[in-house]
């Protein structure tokens, strides 16, 4: 029997549940509380022609974005062009840069030429995490997650051992490389993952093969094209889109969701999937009795960072830059342990620049630079302009140095920052977290926050705060995860 079903966000996974949800024949209605679509990943244009993307930049995994628009009879490349980015990024170290190819064999030579016998090795090492890449990501990831049962399956159990899921990211690395460039490449992709590589699982090396050896891509236009994609698939499906339709909260009644209260309106539902903040749809639109976790459960949870955002225009062309340049002069494992353990503003940072125009004329006018300079920062600190401030000059400079410029900040016709507050504003985003929770060995399958209400048989959680984590991924997949299990 058709369901009426409330889709709370507009992110990757809201957008993927909404879609999955209306295709099995469903009456979908998605509620976004801010004026465009999605989440994160929303985009921004300014009066003198600059495009921002607010949010994720690095097109990893594409062929499980792929999959997505193949569910509905589509492929990316009817909405967007997407082209690899060559090279897919530069490192800048205190006395090296490093440029990583697109093609993998020019990428064994690099690696050849900095340790020798490396080649040879990122063959084993991507032999290695080629297969957790197909299990992880086509098995493993796949699950609700409601019981380890979900996991009693041959194919799984055969591949549990391989699948390193008992030893750290740390060791794992080094089994391999010993050079420190090296080893801080193949390490940098799982600081996103919500803590430092010791105390991630191996099985993320996955990473590394659906980035490194999959390659880097950029859609034209900018990632909200991806968004846009979807959201059209999902209108094409029957999906009532609503912008500017804030959830005050969920009404429960005989321990089911009855009705969501939009604007101060209440609209009855037979389900709804939040895609909202998870702590926040608990917290904020729960009566406490209806919660799945109590304060406390929060506070001791391990988040992925939040981070600190410069969007810059400036009136002329930066040499010496690429699309993606990471600044890794300083030490990795300080960083880490600055976000994560000590919980303070960094005091040598690292910090990341995309430049898309780079890439895409589109996204800046006529001679001019789209930069985005993004810094992780642990969770729940105090954001003020100061600070913010003083961290852009930093990273102002040390670019500077890198493309052998001066004065940048004299050249910058528009500048806006973002940063924890705004995380919690625009998203509800739990302490201003920005990638979510962290894929810890202790928050992984089903020890992350359940997918699933405990107490409200028709209620559901989708995004980066459950299964299966942080990423556009991983999102989606949650997305389609939920839609299935809400329409049971």
């Amino acid at each position: 029997m058709a369901k009426k079903i409330a889709i709370i966000g507009s992110g990757f996974s809201g957008l993927s549940a909404a879609a999955y949800s209306a295709q099995k024949g469903h009456e979908v209605h998605l509620f976004e509380k801010n004026s465009s679509l999605g989440g994160r990943a929303r985009k921004f244009n300014t009066e003198n022609g600059y495009i921002f993307d607010m949010g994720p930049s690095w097109y990893w995994m594409p062929d499980i974005i792929e999959s997505f628009f193949e569910d509905f009879g589509k492929k990316t490349s009817d909405y967007f062009t997407l082209v690899p980015l060559d090279p897919q990024f530069e490192m800048v170290f205190p006395d090296e840069i490093m440029a990583i190819p697109h093609n993998y064999d020019e990428m064994k030579t690099l690696f050849e030429q900095t340790e020798k016998g490396a080649g040879i090795k990122l063959d084993g090492f991507m032999k290695d995490a080629q297969y957790k890449y197909e299990v992880g990501m086509k098995d493993f990831v796949n699950k609700p997650c409601h019981s380890w049962l979900e996991f009693v399956s041959p194919k799984i159990a055969k591949s549990a051992f391989k699948l390193d899921l008992l030893s750290n990211f740390h060791r794992f690395v080094r089994k391999y490389f010993s050079d420190p460039k090296l080893i801080m490449l193949m390490e940098f992709p799982v600081i996103f993952l919500g803590a430092a590589p010791k105390d991630i699982p191996a099985l993320y090396s996955l990473m590394n093969y659906g980035g490194y050896k999959l390659g880097t891509w950029y859609p034209i236009g900018g990632f909200s094209k991806i968004i846009d994609a979807m959201a059209e698939v999902a209108e094409n499906q029957g999906v009532n889109i609503h912008l500017n339709s804030n959830i005050d909260s969920i009404k429960i009644s005989n321990a089911k969701a009855t009705a969501v209260s939009v604007n101060g309106k209440e609209i009855e539902f037979d389900s709804v999937i939040a895609s909202s903040d998870y702590h926040h749809t608990e917290n904020s639109l729960l009566p406490e009795e209806y919660r799945n976790y109590n304060e406390n459960y929060w506070k001791k949870r391990t988040f992925a960072p939040s981070c600190l955002i410069y969007y810059l225009g400036i009136k002329e062309k930066i040499p010496n830059l690429k699309h993606h340049t990471l600044f890794f002069e300083n030490d990795l494992d300080l960083h880490t342990e600055e976000i994560y353990t000590d919980k303070k503003w960094p005091t040598k940072p690292l910090f990341y620049v995309c430049c898309p125009s780079k890439t895409d004329s589109g996204v800046a006018p006529q001679n001019c630079e789209n930069v985005f300079l993004l810094m992780p920062v642990a969770t729940g600190l105090d954001d003020n302009e100061e600070t913010r401030e003083h961290y852009f000059k930093e990273m102002i400079s040390r670019l500077e140095k890198h493309t052998k410029t001066s004065d940048l900040i004299s050249k910058i016709e528009y500048k806006r920052s973002y940063c924890i507050k705004d995380f919690k504003k625009d998203y509800n985003a739990y302490e201003g977290n920005a990638y979510g929770l962290a894929n810890t060995l202790s928050q992984t399958a089903i020890l992350k926050p359940s997918l699933k209400n405990k107490k409200v048989g028709n209620l559901f959680y989708t995004g980066q705060l459950t299964v299966p984590g942080p990423g556009v991924p991983p999102s989606i997949i949650s997305g389609k995860i939920a839609a299935t299990e809400a329409t049971k």
